[in-house]
């Protein structure tokens, strides 16, 4: 089994967190509905067994949470997919949801990087602010090694944005990180 487990505790947050890649339960706390929301939906569609409890200063806002549950979760599946040997690698998902449509490309590279071009229509969905949807993405991105791509081809709510970014995140990262061979995906011949 890929899997990783990970604490992380800082003056603003605390992250226990375990993920494995070929599945499992989904459970998610972080104090922020929403959030917790398309976590347990990028989980769902990206095939993971996630088991997450995020303590953070919510009274100050929902950044440093969403901020730093990236940062774990990116850990974590850099550590699951070790040396990277076999996995497709590439991948990508375009996902409706409602009058929204939104597209994902990514690669496990180990090279981060992040291209995220949606324009969020309204600044809050329910007690989350929809700005920390960059946020998330970009913590993930550079500490899990993920060159990733992500757009709102078009879209007036949101919610059905931020949603179909989410799944079409996970439904990505199913397929990059089946394991499909049994060396490096890579003309170099390391990632």
């Amino acid at each position: 089994m890929r899997t990783a487990q990970i604490t992380r505790e800082t003056k603003e947050t605390r992250i226990d967190l375990r993920l494995c890649l070929d599945g499992g339960v989904v459970e998610v706390h972080t104090g922020i509905g929403f959030f917790d929301h398309m976590l347990t939906a990028l989980a769902f569609y990206g095939g993971l067994g996630l088991e997450l409890t995020a303590r953070g200063d919510l009274e100050v806002d929902g950044h440093h949470t969403v901020e730093d549950v990236g940062i774990v979760l990116g850990q974590a599946m850099s550590r699951a997919l070790g040396d990277r040997k076999g996995i497709r690698r590439f991948a990508s998902a375009c996902i409706p949801m409602d009058e929204a449509l939104c597209f994902t490309a990514l690669d496990f590279s180990n090279r981060p990087f992040l291209v995220f071009d949606a324009e969020m229509p309204q600044p809050m969905i329910g007690g989350y602010d929809s700005c920390l949807t960059e946020e998330f993405m970009r913590a993930l991105a550079m500490n899990s090694g993920l060159t990733l791509h992500t757009k709102a081809l078009y879209g007036k709510n949101a919610h059905h944005i931020t949603e179909a970014l989410f799944k079409s995140l996970g439904v990505a990262i199913k397929d990059a990180v089946q394991v499909t061979g049994t060396g490096v995906t890579s003309t170099k011949g390391v990632l």
